[in-house]
Order: C-alpha cells, then sequence, then structure tokens
C-alpha cells in the first residue's frame, strides 16, 4: 500500500454528511464538531473561511478546502457576517441524535430564496484510530485546490442522486465524498512541489518510486540499501545519494521512521502483542524492536500503549 492510501485508511466519511446546503446571504455556518478533516466544496456563490488563529481564506465557486480540525472554524458569506444579525447554522455530525446525514439534509435546502444564493457539498471526516495523523500533520490548517466546472456539476448530480434515492444512500454519498478527498490530496500534493511531503515526492521520482513501493507493499521485509537499490536497477551509491537528496534523509532513517510510525498506530489501535508487532513491521525479535521504538519515540512499547489506552 502506499503512504498516502495508508495514511487515508484511517479517515472516512461514514454517516457525518451534508449534502447540497444553499444559502442565502447573510449567513454563517459553524463548524463544531471537531472532525479531523472537514472538506467543503463551492458549487455556486463563495464565502469567507475564518479560522479560530484569525486566518480568513476567500472560497468561490469550483474551490475545494480541506480544513485541518479538531478546532472548530466559521464559513461566512463575508468575514463581517458573523458580527451582525444573519442566518447561523452549525454542523456538529458527530454528537449524538445528530442530523447530519444524506436522509435528513439531503434534499432540504436551507434558507428559502435560492436566487443568488451560495450551494455547497461538505463533508466531515472520522477518524478510526492513530493512522491519520501523520496526514494531519503534512497538511496546513486550510488547503484550497480549484476544481473545472465539470468536475463540480457532476459532484452536485451525484450529490442530488444520492439524497433522491433512499436505498443506500448513506453509503453513496460516504464514497463520494471519500473519493472526493482522495483527489483533492492528490491534486493538492501535485501542485505543492517541494513544498509536498518528502514520501509523496519520492513516488514521483522514477528512481525511488520502485523502492518506496516494495518497501511499503513488504515493510516486514529485511531491507537494505543494497537491496533498494536493487528494486530500483542503480547502484548503492546513486541510490542513497538520491534518496538523500529528495527525500531529507537517508534510507535506512526513512525506513525507520515508517516502521516506528506504523508501530505507534499498532499499539494505539490493536491488541496485537509486542511481539507480533515487532515482526509486523520488521523486527527479529520484540526486544531489538523496543529498544528502537524507545529509542525514536521516547517511551517502550508498553508505556506508550498504556499512556494512549
Amino acid at each position: 500500500m502506499d503512504p498516502l492510501s495508508s495514511l487515508l485508511s484511517g479517515i472516512r466519511a461514514e454517516g457525518s454528511v451534508v449534502s447540497h446546503a444553499v444559502l442565502k446571504a447573510p449567513w454563517t455556518i459553524r463548524f463544531a464538531d471537531g472532525a479531523p478533516l472537514t472538506m467543503v466544496t463551492v458549487l455556486r456563490g463563495g464565502g469567507s473561511l475564518l479560522l479560530p488563529d484569525g486566518t480568513e481564506r476567500v472560497i468561490a465557486a469550483g474551490d475545494t478546502a480541506i480544513v485541518r480540525g479538531p478546532a472548530p472554524f466559521h464559513l461566512a458569506d463575508e468575514p463581517a457576517a458573523v458580527h451582525r444579525p444573519r442566518a447561523e447554522y452549525e454542523i456538529n455530525c458527530f454528537a449524538a441524535q445528530s442530523p447530519c446525514s444524506v436522509q435528513a439534509l439531503g434534499g432540504i435546502h436551507w434558507g428559502t430564496d435560492t436566487s443568488g444564493a451560495t450551494a455547497l457539498v461538505v463533508g466531515a471526516y472520522r477518524a478510526s484510530g492513530h493512522r491519520h495523523e501523520r496526514l494531519l500533520r503534512a497538511l496546513p490548517p486550510v488547503l484550497v485546490v480549484t476544481e473545472d466546472a465539470e468536475v463540480c456539476a457532476w459532484l452536485e448530480s451525484s450529490a442530488a442522486d444520492a439524497a433522491r434515492i433512499s436505498s443506500g444512500s448513506q453509503a453513496l454519498m460516504d464514497r463520494l465524498l471519500d473519493w472526493a478527498l482522495v483527489c483533492t490530496l492528490r491534486t493538492w500534493f501535485e501542485r505543492s512541489g517541494d513544498d509536498a511531503p518528502s514520501w509523496y515526492r519520492g513516488l514521483a521520482d522514477p528512481v525511488l518510486a520502485p523502492a518506496l513501493h516494495a518497501f511499503h507493499d513488504r515493510p516486514a521485509d529485511a531491507w537494505t540499501v543494497a537491496s533498494l537499490a536493487a528494486q530500483a536497477g542503480v547502484s548503492r551509491a546513486l541510490f542513497a545519494r538520491r534518496f538523500t537528496e529528495r527525500m531529507g534523509r537517508p534510507p535506512l532513517a526513512y525506513l525507520t521512521e515508517c516502521r516506528m510510525d506504523e508501530a505507534e498506530a499498532l499499539l494505539a489501535d490493536t491488541d496485537l502483542s509486542i511481539a507480533q508487532i515487532a515482526k509486523t513491521v520488521g523486527y527479529a525479535d520484540a526486544f531489538g524492536f523496543s529498544a528502537a521504538f524507545k529509542r525514536h519515540k521516547g517511551l517502550s512499547p508498553s508505556t506508550f500503549r498504556a499512556a494512549a489506552a
């Protein structure tokens, strides 16, 4: 599994969707559910994202914004709207008895007059476990990607279809928003160039990509710089030099970091024994793994597991 797929495997849209909200100014939406990631696609109109640190980001038709949680934030037709009388809405999808579902809101337009209104598709994403945290560390507080008009039209049509068809509508919308999240993040990483995380830049490198895919497919193998270079089809020296230049660390340091991140997720999210986790991430025995984990994370595996629990 490639790194992005692995990191996204712990975050999903599951029953936490507001589809096709239509708002007539002045309005404000408060996002209060503490979701790790929230995605807002503007189909028509636009508004301003207001983050807790005072950041303001204008988003317009065709823009998809991904906001990193969990702090509450606002979306308003304009920044001044939060300080004057307006229609105010709150999205709190993860609370008990939450109304955030396709069945509840998919066919309902917020507001009464839709002429000149702003139309949005919003998805809030749940996290299962800790695997996604490395992805969050790689993202800014808010990122915006501008989509083609055809993409927005397709998304709006698909959201409308999901709302109309009662059978499987929630599952359809959840998968639609999972797809949209992956596509938006891939586009943002591709456009970020040298600002993208090193693990993403490496996958775009024709020399490093085969070795990275091999390692992430089989992390328990006894990888060496020589065996990784063989996967890349280049000399050991060339591979080590290119890897360090592109990834910002030597090959074995990267492998250890990835193995420790995976071990961290397994310790926090599973009941596997420390010996089983050691073998899963490429260590011959629990003793060697425990020493490496403490050196890298500052805690023994058992202490870390107890703290996570």
